[in-house]
């Protein structure tokens, strides 16, 4: 596991060993976008106020990340090709993020998904992390 602050930065820190192993084993399409999942999780992370350290590990397999009041986003490919950032099913954040962003693709209440040649909405993206990394801080 690697605790990450999340404090503003103009690099990315360094990624755990477990999760680039994962990445690696991707082919390099995918692991483009995936990287670019986790470059949004960690600007939004840094640039958020009272957002504490970012966790970085593996839950099923796949990356996820978490902050200390916030719900985990984890992130894989998907079966189409893209790549999907994954929420616990159990929180309303799917529903919040489809009446705000109803043009994006979701999988039922579980993940945002991210079409292998879609355009990345990285502002849409930034404000859902923002919303799931302060879940729990808002319940």
């Amino acid at each position: 596991m690697t605790v990450m602050r999340a404090t503003p930065r103009k690099s990315q820190p360094d990624m755990s060993a477990a999760v680039a192993a994962v990445l690696a084993a991707y082919p390099p399409g995918i692991q483009g976008k995936l990287r670019r999942v986790r470059r949004i999780i960690l600007d939004t992370a840094a640039k958020m106020d009272g957002v504490g350290p970012v966790e970085e590990t593996l839950k099923w397999g796949q990356p996820a990340y978490r902050t200390k009041g916030g719900s985990t986003i984890r992130m894989d490919r998907t079966k189409g090709g893209g790549v999907a950032m994954y929420f616990i099913c159990h929180t309303d954040l799917i529903a919040t993020f489809r009446e705000i962003y109803p043009e994006l693709d979701y999988d039922g209440n579980r993940a945002i998904l991210l079409g292998a040649r879609d355009k990345m909405p990285e502002d849409a993206l930034r404000h859902c992390v923002s919303l799931a990394l302060t879940y729990r801080k808002r319940r």
